[in-house]
């Protein structure tokens, strides 16, 4: 029997759950599901050019998993832009660990509070209770990922 997978820590959920080619109507196109986790492994592995050991300490798993899912991810991606498929991210058991920005339109003031910690009552400068988040990630209930409670147990959905 395989061990249970392992939390997987990510830095903020998709700034958007959909690629698809342009000019192409979705639902005229193969779907492929790119992981929340394979994304990440990809945002630190390419974009921020972390080595996989790296990338697997900030993600709270082994380097071994980390390559494995490096390897599935860009598998993924590669097959997607040669064959002209959607990619949709969603997913994977997965915990955010970051940062909310927030901006106050009362006082201008901007502010960030850790994911998980639930909505700002109000403006810590003003008080005042007109203020809307600025990072454009917004995680909704029932949103893509099973996640994971505190020390990394999945949660059961």
């Amino acid at each position: 029997m395989p061990r249970p997978r392992r939390c997987r820590i990510v830095g903020g959920p998709p700034g958007c759950a959909l690629f698809k080619p342009a000019g192409i109507p979705v639902s005229r196109l193969k779907e492929l599901v790119l992981e929340i986790d394979e994304l990440e492994a990809i945002r630190l592995a390419d974009r921020e050019g972390l080595y996989q050991e790296q990338a697997a300490e900030q993600m709270k798993i082994s380097r071994q998993t980390f390559g494995r899912i490096i390897s599935s991810a860009r598998k993924k991606v590669a097959q997607a832009l040669v064959e002209g498929m959607s990619i949709r991210i969603e997913g994977g058991d997965v915990r955010v660990s970051g940062l909310r920005s927030f901006k106050c339109f009362d006082c201008r003031h901007e502010w960030e509070v850790p994911f998980g910690t639930g909505r700002p009552e109000a403006c810590p400068e003003c008080s005042g209770n007109a203020f809307k988040r600025t990072d454009g990630l917004v995680m909704k209930s029932g949103a893509p990922g099973r996640g994971c409670g505190p020390g990394g147990e999945k949660n059961a959905k």
